[in-house]
């Protein structure tokens, strides 16, 4: 069978590439971000089976499907809790929770080779509500610590209009204009925030709602993003976010 692993932490790709290979199933494409797969799918011919992650990169892969139509069958790979696990399986979604287990993806190739199930028989947007669903109760954190010379000064999340990262580095922005350097990627940031809050516009830049001043439509469909006191760089919506972050405004 033709195979593709979407996965954006290699690591975990080349893992699962290898306990496929344990039953003789050969995995050759692996891709590592929503654009990238969007690109791939648009230029090559769909595979028999996807394995997906939910959160990549640069966005959930969710909007790989506001592009492209994908008939491919699918298993998720995740890490979310058994409430959209279950969830997942009452729809008969195949799923495996990482870090993924021998059996359990032997049993999920089993399944897959059993029913054929269609991508046609997913519907996304009841999945990515069961997802908002499962972390509603989820504790986001409400301040953060960044050191400032030889003291440490604790930042609110109420007073913080954007977090960007520049020369390998972490930053908050804050409404004041000041700006501290803290010591967490924006991809862990991703899951610390309140998504109805906070919202990865690319991969520099993760801004508040509340500190958006003005939206200005940009070359190549994108949009500019203006905050109040931020100058560092332009706040360019990258094409592929534009109609997920439009949804989000409106939430």
């Amino acid at each position: 069978m033709d195979i593709i692993i979407i996965e954006d932490e290699k690591p975990a790709a080349r893992r699962l590439q290898r306990m496929l290979t344990k039953m003789n199933i050969e995995t050759q494409i692996m891709l590592h971000s929503v654009a990238e797969a969007i690109d791939w799918f648009n230029n090559n011919k769909h595979p028999d089976l996807i394995f997906l992650d939910i959160q990549l990169s640069d966005g959930l892969s969710f909007e790989i499907f506001e592009h492209v139509k994908i008939n491919s069958a699918i298993i998720f790979t995740t890490a979310y809790d058994e409430y959209a696990l279950k969830a997942f399986k009452l729809n008969s979604i195949d799923y495996l929770l990482k870090p993924i287990d021998q059996e359990e993806l032997e049993a999920a190739i089993s399944k897959f080779r059993n029913t054929q199930q269609q991508k046609d028989n997913i519907n996304m947007n009841e999945l990515r509500s069961l997802l908002t669903q499962s972390t509603n109760d989820k504790a986001y954190k409400t301040r953060f610590t960044a050191q400032v010379g030889q003291h440490l000064k604790l930042v609110e999340v109420s007073d913080i209009a954007c977090f960007y990262s520049e020369n390998k580095a972490t930053y908050i922005h804050c409404y004041s204009g000041r700006n501290y350097p803290i010591d967490i990627p924006l991809e862990q940031l991703e899951d610390d925030l309140n998504p109805e809050k906070f919202y990865r516009i690319n991969r520099k830049c993760i801004l508040n709602i509340n500190a958006i001043r003005d939206i200005v439509s940009y070359t190549n469909s994108r949009l500019e993003i203006k905050l109040e006191n931020f100058s560092e760089f332009q706040l360019i919506v990258s094409r592929e976010r534009v109609k997920d972050f439009k949804t989000w405004l409106d939430q």
